[in-house]
């Protein structure tokens, strides 16, 4: 009759057909077509704010050559400092940390990575905790305290060496 509809045919020698064509239509509009989006690591996240906001908490704090604790900072000792707070131990020098850190490219910077300098002729000589929006903390020297710097600023620009980090992957 005219006013019957069209079935698909129920045979079971169209089911391979049948699944084929489902596949298919899995495969085009299915998972195969989303986004891979990496999963974000919660203790990794949690690490990189614990690294920033303890850094933060020191600006001011003074320059102690060898310094490691609140008493007063070198580069390295606030690094280590940082780091250790999120629970996550590292060298104790910038050279060393550099060396050991898993390296990372400037356009992939994200806050609690460690950005390194050479401004004393050695490869490695100094580092700073990146805390996002191209800013870095620092311990800068003999005299002066923990501050915050831009890495934009050409004195940094023309002086950094690398960055990397100590997070899993």
């Amino acid at each position: 009759s005219a006013t019957m509809m069209h079935k698909l045919p129920t045979h079971p020698r169209y089911w391979p057909l049948l699944a084929g064509l489902g596949l298919l239509y899995l495969l085009l509009t299915g998972c195969a077509s989303q986004p891979k989006i990496a999963p974000v690591d919660p203790n990794t996240a949690a690490a990189r704010a614990t690294i920033v906001q303890t850094a933060q908490r020191m600006l001011g704090t003074p320059y102690r050559a060898g310094g490691h604790s609140p008493r007063g900072f070198d580069c390295s000792g606030l690094a280590s400092y940082s780091y250790g707070n999120a629970g996550i131990a590292i060298p104790r020098n910038a050279a060393e940390q550099f060396e050991a850190a898993r390296r990372i490219t400037q356009q992939h910077l994200q806050p609690g990575d460690l950005v390194f300098f050479n401004i004393k002729g050695r490869k490695i000589s100094h580092v700073g905790i990146y805390v996002g929006s191209g800013q870095f903390v620092h311990a800068p020297g003999s005299g002066k305290r923990v501050r915050l710097e831009s890495l934009n600023d050409s004195y940094w620009r023309e002086r950094m060496r690398g960055s990397g980090n100590y997070f899993r992957m």
